[in-house]
């Protein structure tokens, strides 16, 4: 582990110097079946990326099995109910290590095999860690989705990684509400004909319907199966899993990521970024459908033999203090959270924070947005004291695990900056005629200049657009779709994305596939949805809507419009303002210029830029006029 921050200059120096030498002295500390036969070939131009060549492994022998000896009773998870006054649940190692086998078995039994796609749309309960590592521990791709989008977002993405098997739970808790999971389920499965069965879990007792020959329970299935299972011994580059991400057109990307690269850099990041000892208790607030719960509640905290909670609720059920009440009770030590998290409890004030003994936290974590200084400072100065260390860490999807963050209590942090890059991480800053700024004080679009073990390797199934997303905007570059700066002291600060993929809550909503839902009502013609700032989300979603005539409800016809969006994404995705406009700012060419809509969502009017290309100039004005 980095120690100080001499080290840390050291360490990086030797990253760039000889990445190769650099990651493998750290697989050095992992179980193979067959050792690599090279460190790395790469051509960005392709791209192709391969760490680890030739190697074999299973991850979820480093994850569970490589812990036995030393570690079988230690608490790998202690799962904490939505409802405070239902039972906590912990599993060992050990016991993990027996139900993963065990479901292993039920996967097998189910004609799932190495390489098939496994869907996993379950809330946040211990079951759907085990679902996950034993499909890698099968070999076979699991492909997580958030439960919470909609029917049709689920069988748009069981169809395009075509997955054979889903699992899912009869419904789950969410605050007061209880979402019937199994209906959205069987909905999403009227239209997918890859899917051959469906594993139900049972959380809620909920009366759900079983189709014969397809349903069948998790615990009649788990029944009499053994516990033991030999992991499949899988390539280095065979991929571990496809998490899906909203892109800037209509249709989600399925990001694959491979088997050993993405093991060893989670595991060294989330050491390094959190500073883990042995027996720090860490919790990580988010949920196992979106990356950070993939990187930073699974595989990187695993790896490592690490305690971990496991919070099926929200951080305002029953009251704002859940968060902390979790924190003395269990002695937390480690707490990685969202900003958006962060802004909903200060804005509730420190009535909820001060009944609450948080002296057990020694490090505090930050993720899914860049924060903002107000809340930065609330965090330091309420939950922190001003004695503890947040990380910042700028990471996304593709990446697989966190890339700009300090080290904490190591390297030195600053409000609202990710400051300095991981070892291996290779960062630069282009302006928008492809050139590199080098110096200090720029700003520009954030790229990566280097491949890193981590790194996604495709988008399945469309190798051709993860060459035009990624890697054709700046040649032999890495485009992150960030905008950055770079300080006088070298430090990066991330200033949101330049492309059309809107930021909620800390989860990366794509325009297309929400304007593509608005465009389902009957009255609308053509719709453009832009970011506006928002004091707890972060961001919030504007729509400027073109319709057919005028409208006779306005407040009816929002709400229509919101109810679509819900079902065709899910609740995450509904805009929080609608404008009928009769126009739409527009080049010659038809592109809509956004950077004016999200100037007008924000209430700045000032400064529109060159509008030369506009096709109609007028139309501003008159979108202006109508929003006051």
């Amino acid at each position: 582990m980095i120690s100080n921050f001499n080290d840390y200059l050291k360490k990086y120096k030797e990253s760039v110097e000889s990445p190769e030498k650099f990651w493998s002295n750290y697989a050095e500390n992992f179980k193979w079946e067959k050792k690599w036969d090279d460190i790395l070939e790469w051509d960005f131009r392709v791209p192709k990326v391969e760490w680890f060549r030739n190697s074999k492994l299973n991850i979820t022998t480093n994850c569970l099995d490589r812990h036995l000896k030393k570690h079988s009773k230690k608490i790998a998870y202690k799962w904490i109910p939505n409802d405070p006054k239902e039972d906590s649940i912990s599993i060992t190692f050990e016991q993990l290590h027996v139900e993963v086998c065990k479901f292993s078995n039920v996967l097998t039994k189910n004609g799932v095999k190495k390489g098939d796609r496994v869907c996993i749309y379950m809330p946040m309960l211990i079951e759907l860690t085990i679902a996950v590592l034993a499909c890698a521990r099968v070999g076979a791709i699991h492909s997580v989705v958030f439960a919470g989008f909609s029917a049709q977002a689920l069988s748009e993405r069981i169809n395009d990684a075509t997955c054979k098997l889903i699992i899912t739970t009869d419904g789950s808790y969410r605050g007061d509400k209880e979402i019937k999971l199994k209906e959205i389920c069987d909905e999403a499965l009227e239209n997918t004909p890859t899917i051959k069965s469906c594993i139900v879990y049972k959380r809620t007792g909920s009366e759900v319907k079983m189709r014969n020959g397809r349903d069948k329970w998790w615990h009649e299935e788990m029944k009499g199966t053994t516990n033991i299972f030999e992991p499949i011994v899988v390539d280095a580059e065979d991929p571990l899993f496809i998490l899906y991400t909203s892109g800037s057109t209509g249709k989600p990307k399925g990001i694959q990521h491979s088997t050993a690269g993405y093991m060893i850099y989670t595991s060294f990041s989330f050491k390094n970024v959190f500073q883990y000892e042995e027996d720090d208790i860490y919790w990580c607030t988010a949920d196992i459908g979106w990356i950070t719960g993939h990187s930073y509640i699974i595989y990187g905290p695993l790896l490592n033999g690490a305690s971990s909670i496991l919070f099926e609720g929200i951080p305002s059920y029953p009251d704002f203090g859940r968060f902390w009440k979790i924190v003395e009770e269990n002695k937390v030590n480690i707490f990685y959270t969202a900003p958006t998290a962060i802004r909903a409890l200060e804005a509730k004030g420190l009535r909820y924070v001060k009944p609450y003994d948080l002296s057990s936290l020694k490090v505090l974590g930050t993720v899914g947005e860049p924060i903002n200084e107000d809340a930065w400072n609330w965090y330091n100065e309420n939950i922190g004291e001003k004695d503890i260390p947040i990380v910042d860490t700028w990471w996304q999807t593709e990446t697989g695990g966190i890339m700009i963050s300090n080290l904490a209590g190591v390297t030195p942090s600053k409000a609202t900056f990710a400051t300095l890059p991981l070892p291996g991480i290779q960062p630069c800053i282009m302006d928008n005629d492809g050139n590199e700024l080098n110096n200090l004080n720029v700003e520009g679009k954030l790229c990566i200049k280097f491949p890193w073990p981590s790194m996604a390797r495709t988008i399945y199934g469309d190798h051709k657009r993860f060459k035009d997303t990624y890697f054709s905007t700046f040649e032999n570059m890495y485009f992150t779709g960030d905008g950055c700066i770079r300080d006088n002291e070298g430090m990066y600060r991330i200033t949101g994305r330049v492309d059309d993929v809107i930021i909620v809550s800390g989860h990366n909503l794509g325009t297309a596939e929400i304007e593509s839902a608005i465009d389902e009502h009957p009255n609308v013609c053509e719709t453009a949805i832009v970011g506006y700032p928002h004091k707890i989300k972060g961001n919030a979603i504007y729509a400027f809507v073109i319709t057919q005539g005028d409208i006779k409800n306005e407040i009816n016809t929002r709400a229509e419009i919101n109810n679509l969006i819900v079902k065709n994404v899910g609740p995450i995705a509904k805009v929080e303002k609608i404008q009928f406009v009769k126009g739409l700012p527009k080049t010659r060419s038809g592109k809509i210029m956004r950077r004016i809509l999200r100037k007008i969502a924000s209430n700045d009017f000032s400064n529109f830029g060159d509008t030369s290309t506009l096709l109609d100039p007028n139309v501003v004005e008159e979108i202006i006029k109508e929003k006051i």
